[in-house]
């Protein structure tokens, strides 16, 4: 199948009106020029290299849209699938907790978690991109080492990220705002919230031994069966490299320029939120991964809360990135592809897995089509192989 009249964005440069053929869900061939006879004609249109997601929070959302309103597991999942497609998304990691005592208690017990991890892991067949599983463990969960063992050497889980919530640091560390929170969501007064905070820092200190003790033992057994490791919130300079003489390699979100600098040069990657980098500002007044890009420290573009976001980050990025849309775009494809050991695709290049998304670049952009393993997953109609174009237009002019 050949694609023609692209603009094609490749890991180093784009090239201007080229062509590419698939063969077998794979890049077969790539021309600097259009091509005759093409199946499908792009008129300029972007051609991207498939989206890749470390981090989505957005599969709880799926499962509970109101608080306490269940929905089907398979029903979640199927919705999922198709908003990230509809994204540019091809490979997508779905970020799901063991932290009983969040927001989301519920839906991040053990039991829960574990089960939906499963049920990830038997949808993949029968879904329209790659899902995988990033499981994220608070560092104060009991099990935490017993469970990590249990998912990775049945191979259900395909990252593994190590979260602090404890009050005083990371993103909490705002006491004064963390305790007016709680008062206000609780119905409590300020100090017993204050009070319930301090509780929870002295828990963490009397622990601080034994959790690094348990940090160690997972990012070895993690890496003894070649799972990756990212740490998540990294604020201080201390942190950062405790967090990498863990040999842990990518640090997610960090809180502050001073963390982002560390870790990127103790070699670490930084990924970061793309709809703070579409916004310009983290929600929660975290560091901004415009800066972070703009000083030159950021990696990785992660969907986070919101799919939608990922080609208008990269779009708004691209007119500063030294690179320009190349460069920006190898936040969401080359650079994770190569963090995650996914060496079969990140970038158009021959041989490389077929994944691939069509978009305009007109205001936010948008996704015309999406590629996974060279079938097409999602059209718009904007942009149709040769066969279904012809169809499309009999049916319009029947209507």
């Amino acid at each position: 199948m050949w694609l023609s009249d692209f603009r094609i964005v490749l890991a180093d440069r784009v090239i201007d009106r080229g062509a590419l053929r698939i063969e077998d869900g794979l890049i077969a061939e790539i021309s600097e020029t259009p091509v005759s006879g093409a199946d499908m004609e792009g008129n300029g249109l972007l051609l991207l290299p498939g989206m890749i997601d470390m981090h989505g929070d957005m599969i709880e959302r799926e499962m509970e849209p109101r608080p306490g309103v269940r929905m089907p597991m398979d029903m979640g999942l199927r919705d999922l699938d198709i908003k990230l497609a509809t994204s540019g998304i091809t490979t997508a990691y779905a970020s799901l907790s063991f932290a009983p005592g969040s927001a989301y208690g519920h839906m991040r017990s053990y039991d829960f978690t574990s089960k939906l991890i499963r049920a990830v892991v038997s949808a993949r067949p029968n879904l329209l991109i790659d899902h995988r599983v990033h499981a994220r463990f608070e560092v104060t969960f009991p099990a935490a080492l017993s469970v990590v063992k249990e998912l990775v050497s049945e191979g259900s889980v395909d990252l593994v990220s190590l979260c602090d919530h404890t009050p005083g640091q990371g993103q909490y560390r705002d006491l004064e705002l963390q305790a007016a929170n709680i008062s206000r969501n609780k119905g409590i007064s300020l100090e017993a919230a204050a009070e319930q905070l301090q509780q929870r820092i002295r828990d963490r200190q009397e622990t601080a031994g034994d959790m690094i003790a348990t940090l160690r033992a997972i990012t070895q057994y993690c890496a003894m069966h070649g799972v990756p490791v990212a740490s998540h919130d990294d604020d201080t300079v201390e942190k950062v490299t405790l967090m990498e003489q863990l040999g842990i390699k990518i640090s997610e979100f960090p809180v502050t320029l001073e963390a982002a600098r560390e870790a990127h040069r103790r070699g670490m990657l930084n990924a970061m939120g793309a709809p703070n980098a579409l916004r310009g500002q983290s929600y929660s007044g975290n560091l901004s991964a415009r800066e972070a890009h703009a000083s030159g420290v950021l990696d990785l573009l992660a969907a986070d809360y919101h799919p939608s976001a990922m080609l208008p980050a990269v779009l708004v990025l691209a007119e500063t990135d030294p690179d320009g849309l190349a460069g920006a775009a190898r936040l969401t494809s080359f650079n994770p592809a190569r963090a995650l050991g996914l060496l079969d695709r990140g970038e158009i290049r021959v041989g490389l897995r077929a994944d691939m998304l069509v978009a305009s670049s007109t205001g936010v952009g948008q996704v015309h089509a999406t590629f996974s393993r060279g079938r097409l997953v999602h059209a718009d109609g904007k942009v149709l192989p040769a066969g279904i174009a012809s169809r499309h237009e009999h049916v319009i002019r029947m209507s």
